[in-house]
């Protein structure tokens, strides 16, 4: 692994720590964005606003980039178009588990009632409508994992690592303050966070972490045993092939500092930045556009 320069491990630890705290001050209870309907161009036109992106993925039964956002889950087409499939809430922890399946956190849009914490919700038809499975009113989920049939979240209301083999009950693991996590593919108790002094780990499930060291990342996808990804806080995206160990540069993803990282496979790779929601298909070498994000503002 390469040095890196005291200056620069706390300039990037500093960068984090304020994300830290801007994700985990967030009390609001609604979203309070513009919750017009309507469908956007990749170059932005139309309708649609998206101002700030927090998970990312495939689904697939159609094989469509759905993009969790400030405003409600947005369908990507390949040609570019997009449109909002449901209501306007705020989805913060998100994740694709099969075809049509997905799983989500946040808040509610504004004036629609509901707990203000949404906790565990869960949709069957591409994020068109959710039901709340568990923990509604007590918990907002800033990153969720599915890996060995269990669901692994981020609890950034109590700063809390919890445990779900069946989406309803909940096993409560380590206190820390993270931004984001991944689950080995391998093996489910090596859990992995980004923390302000690096990636911390853990090889008991959660249970408790190392202090973090090493390479500071904002954000974790974890798709394949030997294709581990983080991205930096400046948009770096970075490979590591033995869970966490070293990193290597695999290229730089345009549009600033990141909000979203979801690798597919170990080639395919989906990250949101400031500018837009962009894709590879080589690993991280080269990105293309897929939706552009007006603002860098939200939560």
């Amino acid at each position: 692994m390469k040095i890196r320069s005291r200056a620069a491990t706390a300039i990037a630890a500093a960068g984090l720590a304020t994300a830290l705290a801007a994700c985990s001050s967030d009390s609001h209870s609604g979203a309070d964005a513009d919750a017009s309907s309507g469908t956007a161009s990749a170059d932005g036109s139309g309708g649609l606003t998206v101002s700030h992106v927090h998970g990312m993925g495939i689904d697939p039964a159609d094989g469509r980039l759905y993009v969790a956002t400030h405003e409600g889950v947005i369908a990507v087409a390949e040609d570019g178009t997009a449109q909002r499939v449901g209501d306007a809430a705020d989805y913060m922890g998100f994740a694709v588990i099969g075809p049509k399946t997905f799983l989500g956190s946040g808040h509610p849009a504004e004036g629609s009632g509901g707990h203000g914490n949404r906790g565990l919700i869960q949709s069957t038809d591409s994020g068109r409508t959710w039901k709340s499975l568990s923990l509604g009113g007590t918990s907002d989920f800033h990153s969720l994992e599915f890996a060995h049939n269990t669901v692994y979240g981020y609890d950034s209301t109590h700063g809390l690592l919890r445990v779900s083999a069946d989406r309803t009950t909940w096993d409560s693991r380590a206190r820390l303050a993270a931004l984001d996590i991944a689950v080995s593919p391998k093996d489910r108790d090596l859990v992995l966070a980004t923390t302000e002094d690096g990636v911390a780990a853990s090889t008991d499930g959660g249970r408790t972490f190392d202090t973090g060291s090493g390479q500071v990342l904002a954000f974790l996808s974890w798709p394949e045993a030997d294709a581990l990804y983080g991205a930096d806080l400046t948009g770096g995206l970075r490979r590591s092939t033995d869970g966490g160990t070293t990193w290597r540069k695999t290229g730089t993803v345009p549009g600033g500092r990141p909000q979203a990282l979801t690798a597919v496979d170990a080639e395919h790779v989906l990250a949101a930045t400031e500018e837009g929601v962009y894709e590879s298909r080589d690993g991280g070498r080269t990105f293309t556009l897929r939706l552009p994000v007006s603002s860098a503002e939200g939560h």
